[in-house]
């Protein structure tokens, strides 16, 4: 086992026990807290003000729920998310090849409009300062992740980025303090109204929480850290605890855009560092070029991971760089991020349209995963309790009439 785990008399884990089971839910927070999350709460909160705030609420519920579904998966059958996917079908070939085709093209081209995504959101820190466009610092950052991604040990990295982010974070929370937000029109966002014009924003704030391929990262590092039912408690805790936290920042996020920016475009990271003026005044433009590339680059070095993980469990393969399938599809997932990062197409519209392709595809991947971790054949008394059951199935109707919604708006767009 990775981590030794040690109870007390009591029965209870020591708080050193539960600090650490944050482990594998902060992977998951730093993945969905990238320039996703900030480019679509700031145009949120500027062009709706608190209106949607309910939906951020909803998204992290969804979140906690939907992952440890998936991490209490992962450490009591000790298998891929995707492997239990597959199983449903084995005795149905021709389901079982459409399944896998579905859910693996679905999680890529998510993946491949994510990964643009970031390299977008990270480029737009460096052009925010150097005044060069973003299609043209993107893919040079790219080349970067990709030496990144092959090297050995790159924790080193992760710590200097964490401590980045976790500042830019700090900030933001303090900053939604400072401006004082009305609390009478807040409290207003957290009825569950969407606003003209604010379909593709709800789907988009939902599609930057809860991503699809994180319910598979989790199950897979949750097995990897856990071994036994009795550490489920702890997988709880540091799930709870974790993207909770993210939760708030999302929210402090919106609710500052909403105080200080209601009306107001926002096209670049220049107008996004606006809100930031009130705590950091004249170095808000440098801060927010500094998070923006902090977070990218975390969010850009796990996206790859995220789908290579997906497509192994789909196919059969060895779920690491020794295997050449599973080496290949990140390196292809990057190459493919780059090429759509460099279109030149307004960057901070790419961002949205991945957040919002990801809801699209998400219903599918719930309904998936509720269905399993229902399934006694599978958890045996570890079933999901007929709470979280009911909360998965309300879960899985919102993001399919959601995303249904977006598909039907797109296509009266183009056809209307």
């Amino acid at each position: 086992m990775n981590q030794q785990v040690v109870e007390n008399n009591s029965g209870k884990f020591s708080l050193k026990d539960k600090i650490k089971a944050m482990g594998p839910a902060v992977v998951i927070v730093g993945s969905f807290l990238g320039p996703g999350t900030v480019t679509t709460a700031t145009r949120t909160g500027a062009g709706f003000g608190y209106g949607l705030l309910w939906t951020i609420i909803f998204s992290v519920i969804a979140t906690i729920v939907l992952q440890e579904m998936s991490a209490r998966l992962g450490i009591i059958t000790q298998e891929e998310l995707s492997k239990h996917i597959v199983d449903i079908f084995e005795e149905k070939p021709v389901l079982k090849s459409i399944a896998i085709l579905f859910v693996g093209g679905a999680i890529t081209l998510g993946g491949i409009a994510y990964m643009s995504g970031d390299l977008i959101g990270t480029s737009l820190g460096v052009s925010n300062v150097t005044g060069i466009p973003t299609n043209y610092i993107a893919p040079i950052i790219g080349v970067i992740i990709l030496f990144i991604i092959n090297m050995g040990d790159i924790k080193w990295l992760e710590k200097i980025l964490s401590v980045l982010v976790a500042l830019m974070v700090f900030v933001f929370v303090v900053t939604m303090v400072v401006v004082k937000p009305d609390l009478g029109e807040l409290t207003k966002g957290f009825v569950p109204v969407i606003p003209k014009g604010g379909l593709m924003n709800c789907i988009a704030l939902i599609g930057t929480t809860i991503v699809p391929y994180n319910l598979f990262i989790h199950c897979s590092n949750a097995k990897k850290h856990w071994k036994t039912p009795e550490e489920l408690e702890l997988s709880k805790w540091g799930t709870y605890t974790a993207i909770t936290i993210g939760g708030i920042i999302t929210a402090s996020v919106m609710i500052t855009a909403a105080a200080v920016m209601k009306g107001m475009p926002v096209n670049s990271a220049a107008d996004m560092a606006v809100q930031l003026e009130p705590t950091l005044g004249k170095y808000a433009n440098l801060f927010m070029s500094v998070g923006l590339f902090s977070a990218g680059l975390s969010s850009a070095i796990c996206t790859p991971l995220g789908v290579s993980y997906v497509l192994g469990g789909l196919l059969g393969w060895k779920l690491d760089k020794s295997d050449k399938r599973f080496l290949y599809t990140n390196i292809g997932i990057l190459l493919l991020g780059i090429i759509g990062s460099a279109t030149g197409i307004n960057p901070l519209s790419i961002i949205i349209a991945a957040q919002a392709l990801n809801g699209i595809f998400l219903p599918v991947i719930v309904i998936f995963l509720v269905y399993i971790t229902c399934s006694k054949n599978v958890l045996g008394k570890y079933v999901n309790s007929k709470a979280v059951t009911v909360l998965g199935v309300f879960i899985s109707i919102i993001t399919f009439v959601l995303g249904t919604s977006s598909v039907l708006s797109v296509i009266k767009t183009l056809f209307g």
